[in-house]
């Protein structure tokens, strides 16, 4: 384990212990220990024994309630559809802090009645969402804007085209529906 050197730390620095200090922002806890949870200058508060750690780079983004992100569809359950989280809208240079999944629960989809996910979404289509819970990372597709905005098809795997309110595949021609965002295949995030 690393000492502070000149207050001054990197992710995984010991800092100090639990029994010494309250883990406060840029630090966490682990048996007992406490350790810099990002780079930055190390502050100390002796009237409130917290110790934290100023980022002195910038953070990746963690997303919040009212983000719009950008994910691909991992599962599809009876009733809720979990998409891998990759980008935040607005912060498209930056990953987000972790490997994040979201999940959009049947009745966020859209406001009308869904009668089965399969219809709505396809496993490895990208998503755009909204937040609407960050806690558990709660999504929403019910906008116009929201929804699908790439697809493949379940048969052959080629990019579906839209034709007006369906997807259609340029090679089997097969036909298929999901929740579409009304810019679908425009490439735009």
């Amino acid at each position: 384990m690393s000492k502070i050197n000149e207050n001054f730390a990197i992710p995984g620095d010991f800092l100090g212990t639990s029994e010494e200090f309250l883990s406060t922002n840029g630090t966490y806890k682990d048996k007992g220990n406490i350790y810099a949870a990002c780079t930055g200058i190390v502050k100390i508060d002796t009237k409130d024994r917290s110790i934290s750690v100023v980022p002195q780079t910038g953070m990746p983004p963690i997303p919040k309630v009212g983000d719009i992100v950008v994910g691909r569809v991992s599962d599809i359950k009876s009733s809720v559809v979990l998409v891998d989280i990759a980008r935040i809208k607005g912060q498209e240079d930056r990953e987000i802090a972790t490997l994040k999944q979201g999940a959009i629960h049947i009745s966020n989809i859209k406001d009308a009645y869904v009668k089965e996910l399969g219809y709505e979404f396809g496993f490895q289509d990208i998503v755009r969402a909204k937040v609407i819970d960050d806690k558990t990372l709660r999504l929403s597709t019910d906008n116009k804007s929201l929804g699908v905005i790439k697809a493949i098809c379940s048969r052959c795997r080629v990019g579906l085209k839209r034709k007006d309110d369906k997807l259609e595949c340029p090679k089997c021609g097969r036909i298929e529906t999901r929740k579409i965002a009304d810019d679908y295949g425009s490439g735009s995030i």
